[in-house]
């Protein structure tokens, strides 16, 4: 039972959510989590467009991914650096309990 409050839930999130923008389509509009967009808010957001252009790098269309939004390629690999670091803390503590 202690080991599943160890177990990094943040993982489980981040790479299901690469895995789905992965395989979203990104040139189709879709659901948005976004209050402003929402609330019909046609503005400017400083976070609309960050996971359409992640799609985009996923599917090599690069251009269209610094268009969607600039901090694209940044954020992708802000979030592929989180995902190694909690796999390597999973990978420490196991080499750290099975010496028990």
């Amino acid at each position: 039972m202690g080991n599943i409050k160890r177990f990094p839930l943040e993982l489980v999130f981040w790479v299901i959510a690469l895995v789905l923008l992965a395989t979203a389509n990104s040139h189709e509009h879709h659901f948005t989590l976004c209050p402003l967009a929402n609330l019909g808010y046609g503005g400017w957001c400083p976070g609309c467009g960050i996971g359409r252009s992640i799609s985009h790098i996923f599917h090599g269309e690069f251009t269209e991914s610094f268009a969607e939004h600039w901090f694209g390629f940044p954020a992708l690999l802000i979030i592929l650096y989180r995902i190694y670091i909690l796999a390597k803390k999973i990978k420490t503590f196991k080499i750290l309990t099975s010496n028990r």
